[in-house]
C-alpha cells in the first residue's frame, strides 16, 4: 500500500518550534518532488513549501526566513522544520508527493497525499 504519513504537529506556543515528518511507505520518494501545505479552518489549502528531487526548494512568503524543507532519501522521510511560529501558521499540515524532479506548486498535481498532521500555535 501506497502512503505517506505525517508526524510531529502539536500544541506550541508563539514563537516556538515543531518539525514536521513525512514518512513514504510502499515507495520510494527518490524522484519525487514533495510539497508541504497546510489548510486553516474555513480557509483553502494552501501551499507551504515545495522540494524538488534534487533538493531545489521554494517558499510561501508568509513561511519565508522561518520554515524550512528538507528530506533524508535514505530515510525515505521529508521534513518540514517550523521555527518562530505564530497563531497564523494554525492548520492541519499535509505532505504531498508528485512524480519528476520538478517542484509543483498546484495541490492538483500531486499524485499521494498524507492524512495531516495538526499544528496548533497558542498561548
Amino acid at each position: 500500500q501506497l502512503q505517506l504519513v505525517e508526524s510531529g504537529g502539536g500544541l506550541v506556543q508563539p514563537g516556538g518550534s515543531l518539525r514536521l515528518s513525512c514518512a513514504a511507505s510502499g515507495f520510494t520518494l527518490d524522484g519525487y518532488a514533495i510539497g508541504w501545505f497546510r489548510q486553516a479552518p474555513g480557509k483553502e489549502r494552501e501551499g507551504v513549501s515545495y522540494i524538488s528531487s534534487s533538493d531545489g526548494s521554494i517558499y510561501a512568503d508568509s513561511v519565508k526566513g522561518r520554515f524550512a524543507i528538507s528530506r533524508d532519501n535514505a530515510k525515505n522521510t521529508v521534513y518540514l522544520q517550523m521555527n518562530s511560529l505564530k497563531p497564523e501558521d494554525t492548520a492541519v499540515y499535509y505532505c504531498a508527493a508528485a512524480w519528476g524532479p520538478v517542484y509543483r506548486t498546484s495541490p492538483d498535481e500531486y499524485d499521494y497525499w498524507g492524512q495531516g498532521t495538526q499544528v496548533t500555535v497558542s498561548s
